[in-house]
């Protein structure tokens, strides 16, 4: 029987999936970027060749862990501050902080960059999947091992699949896998689950938060701020290796060197399936971006934020340097 080559739309027609399985691998947006170009174009290339023995989605998959694989060669992990050290003091202001270079990071993903999903189950999955923290502990595993969780728990292959795909025998996929899984086990297993069915996420609550957060930061209101917040919430702020716990010190920071961020504009977004906010700063007459904060949610507060800095961030968002009006 012959299969009819699938053609360049409708490789683009899952373009989105492969970025964001690219994205969980590497933890950067650009790496992930850079990945799906590629895999786009070994896809093309070998499109004669496609059997229709799965879907392409599937072969575009199976093509994308390759490449992935290939990229990891070099010795890398990203991680996020809270995953470098213990909580720190607040300094005496911004000038104090230590910068780590921009390869030590996991970088946010803008949801409108991210594959659709209309049945609510599956959205929840998707948002699970691209958690800051699911992402951040996936860098702790060899890529190998890496490669299968993200096949096994993730894409929910079989382990005939994965080994096929990655040249394995079903006892090393699963071998694999299990000693994955174990590398995880420190972490807190509902931060790390990517069908975590504990909070599905909640449009209307994420709103009303976000609302609020908005308000109280542009009018820079650090006791509304601390309202919004849990008693053990987490606040970093990547390149820098600082990081705080606990309500009192994140609030010390607000009312510090925080205050930096007085007059601020805000734009709206969302980022690894989560509430984010883009926010400018002063400078003369204008605003011009200055970082994205990702809030994490627990119940109807905010367990966590994370402030990515810098204008590249806001490039990958689409969002434009210059606050508009």
């Amino acid at each position: 029987m012959t299969t009819t080559a699938p053609t360049v739309e409708l490789f683009e027609e899952h373009r989105s999936d492969v970025l964001a399985h690219c994205y969980r691998f590497f933890g950067h947006h650009a790496e992930a970027e850079d990945a799906t170009q590629e895999t786009m174009l070994r896809a093309w290339q070998r499109a004669d060749g496609f059997e229709g023995r799965s879907s392409v989605r599937t072969w575009l998959h199976r093509i994308a862990t390759h490449v992935c694989l290939d990229m990891a060669k070099a010795p890398q992990r990203r991680a996020l501050p809270t995953d470098l050290g213990q909580a720190g003091e607040v300094p005496s202001g911004p000038a104090a902080l230590r910068t780590l270079p921009e390869t030590t990071w996991i970088g946010p993903i803008a949801d409108h960059l991210l594959p659709s999903r209309s049945d609510p189950a599956e959205a929840a999955e998707l948002r699970a999947s691209v958690r800051l923290a699911f992402v951040a502990a996936l860098q702790v595993l060899p890529p190998r091992q890496r490669a299968v969780l993200l096949l096994r728990d993730v894409l929910a292959w079989s382990a005939a699949e994965c080994a096929e795909t990655l040249d394995l025998t079903v006892a090393s996929v699963n071998s694999a896998l299990a000693r994955a899984r174990r590398s995880l086990a420190p972490y807190n297993a509902s931060d790390l689950s990517p069908y975590d069915q504990i909070d599905q996420g909640n449009d209307q609550i994420d709103q009303e938060l976000t609302d609020r957060y908005v308000d109280a930061f542009e009018r820079y209101d650090v006791a509304a701020l601390v309202e919004l917040i849990t008693q053990d919430a987490e606040f970093s702020m990547p390149p820098f290796e600082l990081w705080l716990k606990g309500s009192g010190s994140i609030q010390a920071w607000w009312a510090g060197p925080g205050t930096i961020c007085r007059d601020s504009r805000t734009i709206r977004t969302r980022a690894n399936g989560r509430p984010a906010v883009a926010v400018y700063h002063r400078s003369g007459q204008e605003w011009t971006a200055f970082a994205i904060h990702v809030l994490e949610r627990c119940g109807d507060r905010i367990g966590a934020i994370t402030h990515f800095m810098g204008p590249a961030v806001f490039a990958e968002f689409g969002l434009p340097k210059i606050f508009p009006g």
